[in-house]
């Protein structure tokens, strides 16, 4: 199985800012599979979808974005992720231009509190 994350902080006063980009991102794939992201696991909304042929746990944690690593740490261990393999996450990189991604499969948090978390 693969994890999806999409980190972001709960509640309507954050839902369009920028530090949002993960939640808003995982909306999307959510609206793409036809799943909705609302069943609450391991201290996060989530979905399951099949995507590409793979089995797919999309999430979005519950906690504030400087958290959300113990949401991500539950959801691995639970579902028995490698997340050098399966874990993907989605989040905002203000050091980036807009509309520039960036896809590694290692490296640091460079500051980002959400990442170190």
């Amino acid at each position: 199985m693969k994890l999806i994350v999409g980190l972001g902080n709960p509640g309507i006063e954050y839902q369009f800012t920028p530090h949002n980009f993960g939640f808003l991102a995982l909306d999307r794939i959510a609206l793409e599979y036809a799943v909705r992201v609302e069943r609450r696991n391991c201290r996060a909304s989530t979905a399951r979808a099949v995507i590409q042929g793979h089995q797919v746990l999309l999430a979005k944690p519950e906690t504030y974005m400087n958290l959300s690593g113990l949401a991500v740490r539950e959801l691995v261990a639970k579902y028995e992720i490698n997340p050098a393999e399966d874990l993907i996450l989605i989040y905002d990189e203000l050091d980036l231009p807009l509309g520039t991604i960036r896809i590694r499969k290692r490296g640091s948090s460079a500051g980002h509190n959400g990442i170190a978390s």
